[in-house]
C-alpha cells in the first residue's frame, strides 16, 4: 500500500467514524432525532401496555394456568420479544407488552383469548348439534355433551397455523377473503376423519369460539393433508380477525379482559441517563487503557470500538429490535468481546515484534494467528445466542438478539476495520517499532507442568458454588437469590394523592416499602393518566401486607381501603424454566461438538 493511499484511508476512516456517530446521536434529515433515540425500548425503559385477564373458571388447575400462560407468552411474543406473561392471584393472568401505548388497539389485534372447537353438524346417531335460526347458528346441546359424545372433532390446540389471506377464484376471477389453516399431525388425522364423514353426508362443520359460532363452512371435499380453507369472509380484516381467534383458541382456559392500562417505565430518566453516561465513561476508560498499553494499535482499537458502538445503535434501530436491560447486558458483553479480539491481535503483534520480526510482518502474523482464536470464541458464542433466540422467549430472546448482533459487529470491526486501519497507518509512515510495541521480556508460566495445582485450584473454586448454595439453603435464604421473575411475589396497587415521577417514587416511596419488606428487590410502575402506582415485591405474608398498608397510609395519607394487594406468580413459568434448561443443554452440546470438530480431538471439547 502506498503512502498516499494510506493517508486517504485514514481520512476516510475518520470521516466514516464521525458520520456514524453523528447518525447514531443526531440522525439524518430535517426531523431526525438520531438512531439511538429512535430505538424501540422495553417496558422497563419506556413503559407499554398492561392487560389483566381473568379465567371463566374461578378455580383453574395449576397445570391449565401454566399451559395457558406459556401459550399466551408465545402469542404476545409477536408484538415484542420482551413481552411478559405471568399469573396474578388465583385465576388472573397479566400481560405486559412494551413499546406500545394504545391498549385498545392491542386488545383488538390480540383478540379475546378463549376456547375454540370444531363441531360436527350431527352426532354419531344423526341428531343435529346446531341449527340455523335466521340470524345465525345456535347450539342445540351443551358443549360438555358434545365433547362427551364425540361431536367436537378438533380443538384450537389442534391448529398449528391460522392466517388471513386473499385468493382468486380460478373460474370467476373474483377475489375471496379466506382463512388458511394448517393442523398439527394429530389434528390432521382428526380433521381428515371428520371431513370425510361430513362430505359423505353433505354436512357442515361449525367453528365455535368463546360461546358462539364464528363460521359454519360447508365441507366440499375430504381434507386429509392437514390444510384447510375457511371461505366466506367479507374482508381481509374479517379473515385476519377470525385467524386471530383461531390462533389464540388453543388455550386451555377461557379468558375475559378484566382491565387494561398503559403503564410507565420501571426506570426513571435519571437512571437511563446515568446508564448512558456510565457506558460512555467505561468506553473512554477502555480506550485510554488500550492506548496506554498498545500505543498506536490502541488508538486504532479505540477508533474501531467507536465505529462498533455507533453501528450497534444504528442497526438496533434499523432492525426494529426492542432494547431492555437484558438487551443492554448483551451489548455490553459483546463490547467486552470486541475489546478481547483487539487485545488478542495486538498482544500477538507485540510478541512477534519483540521476537525480532519487522512491523509489517508482525502485523500480518498477528492478524493471521489471532483470527482462528477470535473466530472460535465468537462462533461458540453465536451458537449459544442462536439456540437462545430460537428456543427462548421474552427477555431471553431479546438478550440473544442483541448479543448476536454485537458479536457479528465485533468480529467485523476487529478483523476487517482494524486490519484496514493498521495497514493504512503503517503505509502512511508510522513504521518504527517503538510506536507498535514496548520491549519486554516474555514470561512463561508453565501451566501444564503445574497441572496438578491448577486442577486443585479449579476444583476448589467450582465446589465453592454448591457449598455456598447448601449453606444458604440451610439458613433458610434459599439456594439461589432469585429475582421476582423466578420466585413471584406480591402486587400492591396504590393510588397516591400526587402524580409522583419515577425519581420521586425511588426517593420517597421505595425506602418506605423497603423498610417493611427488608429487601431492595422492588419494582414500581406508574399507570399513565392516573396517580396509580403498581409496586412489586417478594411474597409478603398477611402480617407484612398489613404493615405495608399502614406504612403507606402514615407516610402519604393514602386510604388503606383503596390499597389492593394480590399474589403474582413468577414470570418464568415452569414450561419456560424447563425450556431454558433444555436450551442451555443443547447450546453446550453444540459448542462442544464445534470444538471437537474444530480441533479434531474430543479431549479439547
Amino acid at each position: 500500500m502506498k503512502k498516499r493511499t494510506g493517508i486517504i484511508l485514514i481520512a476516510l476512516t475518520v470521516l466514516t467514524a464521525v458520520f456514524l456517530v453523528y447518525t447514531a446521536v443526531f440522525g439524518l434529515g430535517p426531523t431526525a432525532t438520531g438512531a439511538a433515540k429512535n430505538i424501540k425500548t422495553g417496558l422497563d425503559l419506556s413503559g407499554g401496555v398492561s392487560i389483566t385477564y381473568e379465567t371463566s373458571d374461578p378455580t383453574p388447575s395449576a397445570e391449565d394456568m401454566s399451559d395457558t400462560i406459556y401459550k399466551l407468552q408465545k402469542r404476545v411474543d409477536g408484538y415484542s420479544t420482551e413481552s411478559q406473561v405471568y399469573r396474578e392471584g388465583a385465576n388472573r393472568i397479566n400481560v405486559e407488552i412494551p413499546g406500545v401505548q394504545n391498549a385498545d388497539e392491542i386488545l383488538q389485534e390480540l383478540g379475546t383469548p378463549g376456547s375454540l372447537y370444531f363441531i360436527a353438524e350431527t352426532d354419531s346417531e344423526g341428531n343435529a348439534n346446531y341449527s340455523y335460526t335466521g340470524s345465525g347458528y345456535a347450539m342445540l346441546n351443551s358443549l360438555e355433551d358434545l365433547i362427551e359424545n364425540g361431536s367436537v372433532v378438533c380443538e384450537g390446540s389442534d391448529v398449528a397455523v391460522a392466517v388471513g389471506a386473499v385468493q382468486t377464484d380460478q373460474t370467476t376471477g373474483k377475489r375471496e377473503y379466506v382463512v388458511q389453516l394448517t393442523f398439527t399431525p394429530e389434528g390432521t388425522e382428526k380433521f381428515a376423519e371428520a371431513t370425510t364423514k361430513a362430505y359423505a353426508n353433505g354436512e357442515t362443520i361449525g367453528i365455535y369460539y368463546d360461546g358462539q359460532f364464528v363460521s359454519v363452512p360447508v365441507v366440499r371435499a375430504a381434507i386429509t393433508d392437514g390444510n384447510a380453507i375457511i371461505e366466506g369472509q367479507k374482508s381481509i380484516e374479517e379473515a385476519q380477525q377470525l385467524a386471530s381467534f383461531i390462533r389464540i383458541g388453543g388455550l386451555k382456559l377461557t379468558l375475559h379482559e378484566l382491565r387494561s392500562n398503559v403503564v410507565g417505565a420501571q426506570l426513571g430518566q435519571n437512571a437511563i441517563r446515568t446508564s448512558i453516561v456510565g457506558g460512555a465513561v467505561g468506553l473512554v476508560i477502555v480506550c485510554l487503557i488500550m492506548i496506554a498499553v498498545y500505543m498506536v494499535p490502541g488508538v486504532i482499537a479505540s477508533v474501531a470500538l467507536i465505529i462498533y458502538a455507533a453501528l450497534v445503535f444504528i442497526l438496533l434501530n434499523a432492525f426494529d429490535l426492542t432494547l431492555t436491560l437484558p438487551g443492554i447486558a448483551g451489548i455490553i458483553l459483546s463490547i467486552g468481546m470486541a475489546v478481547d479480539a483487539n487485545v488478542i491481535i495486538y498482544a500477538r503483534m507485540q510478541e512477534e515484534i519483540n521476537a525480532g520480526l519487522s512491523v509489517s510482518n508482525a502485523i500480518t502474523t498477528g492478524f493471521n494467528k489471532a483470527m482462528s482464536a477470535i473466530l472460535d470464541g465468537n462462533i461458540t458464542t453465536l451458537i449459544a445466542a442462536a439456540v437462545l433466540g430460537m428456543m427462548g422467549s421474552g427477555s431471553v430472546k431479546g438478550f440473544a438478539m442483541t448479543l448476536a448482533l454485537g458479536v457479528v459487529l465485533s468480529m467485523f470491526t476487529a478483523l476487517v476495520i482494524s486490519r484496514i486501519i493498521v495497514r493504512a497507518v503503517y503505509a502512511a509512515g508510522v513504521r518504527e517499532k517503538k510506536y507498535w510495541a514496548r520491549k519486554r521480556e516474555l514470561k512463561i508460566f508453565e501451566f501444564v507442568k503445574r497441572r496438578k495445582l491448577s486442577f486443585a485450584i479449579a476444583i476448589l473454586v467450582i465446589l465453592l458454588g454448591p457449598l455456598a448454595m447448601i449453606i444458604n439453603a440451610a439458613a433458610g435464604r434459599g439456594a439461589l437469590n432469585l429475582s421476582l421473575e423466578f420466585q413471584g411475589g406480591t402486587n400492591t396497587t396504590v393510588e397516591f394523592a400526587e402524580d409522583y415521577s419515577l425519581e420521586q417514587l425511588d426517593e420517597l416511596v421505595q425506602p418506605v416499602v423497603q423498610s417493611v419488606t427488608g429487601d431492595a428487590n422492588i419494582s414500581m410502575q406508574k399507570v399513565v393518566g392516573s396517580n396509580q402506582v403498581i409496586i412489586k415485591t417478594h411474597d409478603l405474608s398477611v402480617e407484612d401486607r398489613a404493615k405495608l398498608h399502614d406504612a403507606i397510609h402514615e407516610s402519604f395519607g393514602v386510604d388503606k381501603s383503596s390499597i389492593t394487594t394480590e399474589n403474582i406468580s413468577e414470570t418464568i413459568s415452569s414450561e419456560m424454566r424447563r425450556a431454558a434448561v433444555i436450551t442451555v443443554i443443547i447450546a453446550i452440546i453444540l459448542m462442544l461438538l464445534y470444538i471437537w470438530i474444530r480441533f479434531k480431538d474430543i479431549r479439547f471439547a
